[in-house]
């Protein structure tokens, strides 16, 4: 059954059109309230809520939208502020919450926004409940009596509970004395969070993109623009660089040559890790849009690896499907199960530093086990909403790109799950192959698109 207003992470769009308007917003808020009210009653949970937000301006505007109708369902409200979305799942937990809802569009630029919402375990809501909160939200509004409205609070102290969580993910015992990090913070929800963290276990920080002003987030900075940052790691002499994406989520490093380590490196340089500590994680999780050398190189380790649709919650299925603890993306959502339950950027950077620092090695060292096959990516513009994959021309191209690859490669074409994008991705052992098939193909796509 296809959801209406739900996507693979939430709910996304520009500020003030579609789902993403505060009056939308608040009736959302009060649907979420009523489904999880009910539920929350039937398994003697509180009816409250926690709502945590990333930098960008509108997120005054619709926490007060979700405030409103949270209430007007008759839940409770707890207002986090600003604190990356790991935190709103891990506070929706240790709170005994009946859901945690951040408010942020993730790496997309300040004028868009959206909704993710977690379960009172810290995870992503299943299907079944997305689509009874969208049955819930077009039925009509009914408001609670004035006696039973739900409140609204302020944690005070939720950055510092979650730092502590963060410094928790690794051995007590363990001290990062003697690192100089560059924090690039995209001037987003772990702008004042990650400097604590690593700070506060003994590293030399700088940090980069933690000045948020409501616009600048994502802005030339963070892990979709690590350029700044590579500038910083190699002028302050640094031993590496670590780059989170506006809400926190997501991690990518630079090791000192100025190199940048994709959330594929990471996921094997943790795996190796726990490989060696001799902790069973059964295997790891990658998606359709993982390097095929990352394939190889944890099989290398003796682990096995599944592929898995792009989308973190696909990767978490599959990781609780296997009973695997260690999943992620190559955009850097890293899941590590065996230390918390969603993609977290300051958890995932701290395994790395662990094994770096335990093991007396360098970024660049640890990452060297792994040979990453050239691929290049494409993402070409929809226009309106037909779907040019479907196009015979499309898929001539794509058969021809197979063709040249010989077995050798892999050729991949997706609708992004945030964007009006199609994404090519061409994967192989010759660069400059690779890139001509992916032109190739990106050309054909988006001839068909114009002509449709």
């Amino acid at each position: 059954m296809t959801k209406k207003y739900f996507g693979t992470d939430g709910i996304r769009g520009k500020v003030g059109s579609g789902m993403m308007s505060p009056d939308k917003v608040l009736k959302l808020g009060w649907a979420v309230g009523r489904v999880l009210a009910s539920r929350a009653q039937e398994a003697g949970l509180n009816k409250r809520v926690v709502i945590g937000k990333d930098t960008r301006i509108s997120g005054y505007m619709f926490e007060s939208a979700l405030e409103a109708g949270l209430s007007a369902a008759g839940v409770d409200v707890e207002l986090l502020g600003p604190i990356p979305t790991p935190g709103i799942a891990y506070l929706a937990r240790t709170l005994r919450a009946s859901a945690g809802i951040v408010i942020s569009a993730s790496h997309n630029p300040y004028y868009d926004n959206g909704l993710k919402f977690f379960s009172p375990e810290g995870k992503k809501l299943d299907d079944e409940l997305e689509h009874a909160i969208e049955a819930m939200f077009e039925s009509e509004m009914e408001i609670v009596e004035s006696a039973v409205l739900g409140k609204a609070y302020r944690v005070v102290d939720a950055q510092g509970r979650y730092i502590e969580a963060c410094k928790a993910s690794i051995p007590m015992h363990l001290r990062l004395n003697g690192l100089k990090l560059v924090l690039d913070c995209s001037n987003g929800a772990t702008y004042d969070i990650a400097p604590k963290v690593f700070a506060e276990l003994g590293a030399d920080v700088i940090s980069i993109g933690d000045k948020p002003d409501g616009l600048n987030i994502n802005l030339e900075c963070g892990s979709t623009h690590p350029e700044a940052l590579i500038a910083r790691v190699k002028a302050e002499g640094a031993d590496l660089g670590i780059a989170f994406d506006g809400d926190g989520d997501r991690v990518l490093m630079i090791d000192h040559k100025g190199e940048v380590v994709d959330g594929d490196e990471l996921i094997y340089i943790i795996a190796q890790s726990r490989q060696q500590q001799g902790v069973s994680i059964g295997g790891v999780v990658g998606t359709l849009m993982s390097n095929l050398g990352m394939e190889l190189a944890i099989k290398s380790l003796g682990l096995e690896f599944a592929r898995s649709k792009v989308g973190d919650r696909y990767v978490l299925e599959l990781l609780n499907e296997n009973n695997w603890q260690i999943g992620g993306e190559s955009s850097g959502h890293i899941i590590c199960l065996d230390r918390t339950t969603t993609g977290d950027g300051i958890i995932s950077a701290l395994q790395v530093l662990a094994h770096l620092v335990q093991h007396d090695i360098s970024l660049a060292d640890a990452r060297a086990g792994m040979d990453k096959f050239p691929q290049v990516m494409i993402n070409v513009p929809l226009q309106g909403n037909n779907n040019p994959m479907q196009a015979s021309s499309v898929q001539q191209s794509v058969e021809q790109a197979e063709g040249r690859l010989n077995g050798r490669g892999r050729v991949l074409l997706r609708p992004s799950g945030t964007e009006p994008l199609i994404r090519v991705m061409v994967e192989g052992e010759d660069e400059a192959l690779v890139s001509e098939l992916a032109s190739t193909i990106a050309d054909a796509v988006r001839s068909a698109g114009q002509a449709a």
